[in-house]
């Protein structure tokens, strides 16, 4: 299994993408707007998209995929909450914001298909397990465990401090790497409650509760804090491989 880092910054801006990672070239896990560098031909490749949830950079780039897509005669299907789809066709795909694709060409034979994963499930695609994890985040949110016969990683997603996604990650055993989020440095610890998101000391208190020590990839900083965060984490995880994920990295399991 290959992943792909399309987008891995809580921004935009110069090189800065929101939130995408390819697995190996069918299938994404979520869909930011580090989406838009791929070329045609990549993007023809993508057959699934496992959101983590509904928030705009984790999803933008759905859209104008589809439409991207949109001759190819099949469906780009989208697994997600119940939730998450629900948010998506209401806001998304309205024919107001965007035409809903669901419907297009014909509501038999559409470019953009909804298949709802719950926290607990696990989709098989050739070869490869998704098993949706519940996470702790401001909208119903999840993190995807993705496993085949070389190795496993996790995407947490958005989240903050939980139970549910270590408790998963143990009872599945080993774990090769662990794309988490941290979107603010301790000093912002008030405000990374409240957002619902990491900050290095609240993560460093979730990990204790992990049996197992993958290597850390840290996604979704905060632009302009990201030195200071990554300092942080090097201070506070001093026994934890730790890699900044940057646009363009590429990992093989």
């Amino acid at each position: 299994m290959r992943m792909r880092v399309l987008g891995c910054s809580g921004g935009i801006g110069a090189d800065l993408r929101t939130t995408a990672f390819l697995v190996d070239d069918d299938v994404l896990v979520d869909a930011g707007t580090g989406v838009g560098d791929l070329t045609v031909e990549e993007m023809g490749r993508i057959r699934h998209v496992f959101v983590t949830h509904s928030h705009l950079d984790h999803v933008a780039a759905i859209p104008l995929l589809v439409n991207s897509l949109f001759d190819r005669g099949e469906s780009l299907v989208v697994h997600a909450q119940q939730a998450t789809i629900d948010a998506l066709r209401a806001h998304l795909f309205n024919w107001q914001i965007w035409p809903d694709f669901a419907r297009l060409p014909t509501p038999e034979t559409p470019a953009l298909r909804f298949e709802a994963l719950e926290a607990g499930e696990t989709r098989r695609l050739n070869g490869r397990s998704f098993e949706a994890i519940q996470v702790s985040h401001a909208v119903p949110a999840v993190g995807y465990r993705c496993a085949d016969a070389s190795g496993s990683v996790c995407f947490s997603g958005d989240t903050s401090s939980n139970e549910t996604l270590w408790a998963a990650l143990n009872h599945a055993g080993d774990l090769d790497l662990l794309v988490v989020e941290v979107v603010y440095p301790d000093h912002a610890e008030a405000q990374a409650r409240e957002a619902m998101h990491y900050c290095p000391r609240l993560l460093a208190r979730d990990l204790a509760q992990l049996d197992s020590r993958p290597r850390l990839a840290v996604t979704h900083l905060k632009p302009g804090q990201e030195d200071r965060i990554m300092a942080e984490l090097h201070e506070t995880l001093p026994d934890y491989e730790l890699h900044r994920l940057q646009r363009g990295d590429s990992f093989r399991l």
